[in-house]
């Protein structure tokens, strides 16, 4: 089975580790110069995946065409903001293969769900989403990890179950496209704000009371939404969320953390400009869609305030008891 990858961040090269443990023929897509050359030089990605040495039989591209030419499935694993531009090159060359889409967020100008932004280019039903707790450091050292696969199409669903299950690997599967892409998306930016509670060295039960409440604001999110409510007790939905708002490996959640702390704003935008926090692309977008839906999440709104109206992160205190 050959296996396109695009995309040669940490969770992109991580996904590779879990392919290649399957005796599958790997390529992997960057658009970056300086990455692709390391990649092909020292089979490394310092940057994202330091002292983490690839294995030596990844092919590596900046040629699209040539990456997904005769390919059985394409993984998109960049960015939620590039897949626009991703999809539209894609599109060129597209040979009808399943897709499987890691990438998580909601695009800010249209609110459309990764998925659908795929589809706005590509015209397809062949298409996975998968989603769950799982740091790409953690995928790499094969260990288990748990992730759902939620499609409607029957040949993606065996595609990338043929391409990442495995000894290490579970995967359990749903048709709920939306729920899981609203969890996927939604966590990263309840993972922020349990970072800022972090950060305010606030103990581990106001932490836990704070995720019981975002547990049950995605669910309502998840019902608005037109998805399944009980997505939310799957590996993408509690699984996810427990997982990324109580890491310090989260960057959402390191990043709420220094904004807890107070972190002098000069540290915090050097932060932002050398890091992918998806959760704060994603606050943009879910709160614009929620705002068009009339669907009123007030955590959504508050965790918005406080990242660009400069609310005092100390107004969750009160917030989770007057809620």
């Amino acid at each position: 089975m050959k296996v396109t990858i695009l995309g040669a961040g940490a969770y992109g090269l991580a996904l590779a580790t879990m392919i290649n443990e399957n005796n599958h023929d790997i390529t992997i897509w960057t658009k970056i110069e300086n990455e692709l050359k390391e990649l092909k030089e020292k089979h490394t990605n310092s940057r994202v995946l330091p002292d983490f040495i690839l294995p030596n039989n990844f092919k590596y591209t900046n040629d699209l065409e040539k990456a997904i030419k005769d390919t059985d499935l394409i993984i998109i694993a960049v960015p939620a903001g590039f897949v626009d531009n991703v999809s539209k090159e894609l599109n060129k060359y597209y040979e009808n293969q399943p897709i499987c889409i890691a990438s998580k967020g909601i695009e800010q100008d249209t609110c459309l769900f990764v998925d659908d932004v795929v589809k706005k280019y590509i015209k397809t039903d062949n298409i996975a989403v998968i989603s769950g707790p799982s740091f790409a450091v953690d995928i790499i050292k094969k260990v288990p990890i748990g992730l759902s696969l939620a499609t409607k199409n029957e040949d993606a669903k065996k595609a990338v179950i043929k391409a990442l299950q495995n000894q290490y690997l579970k995967l359990r599967v749903t048709d709920d496209v939306v729920g899981i892409e609203i969890c996927g998306s939604v966590k990263n930016i309840i993972a922020i704000a349990a970072g800022m509670i972090d950060g305010m060295d606030l103990p581990e039960s106001t932490q836990a009371m704070f995720i019981t409440e975002a547990l049950h604001d995605m669910k309502e999110i998840i019902k608005s939404l037109d998805g399944d409510k009980n997505t939310i007790l799957s590996f993408a939905g509690f699984g996810d969320l427990l997982l990324t708002a109580t890491s310090i490996k989260s960057r959402n959640f390191r990043f709420g953390k220094m904004i807890g702390e107070k972190t002098p704003s000069e540290i915090i935008e050097q932060y932002k400009a050398n890091t992918t926090i998806e959760g704060l692309y994603t606050l943009k977008s879910i709160y614009k869609l929620l705002d068009n839906k009339k669907v009123n999440i007030p955590i959504i709104n508050l965790i918005y305030d406080i990242i660009f109206n400069d609310k005092d992160p100390e107004e969750i205190k009160d917030f989770l008891i007057k809620k």
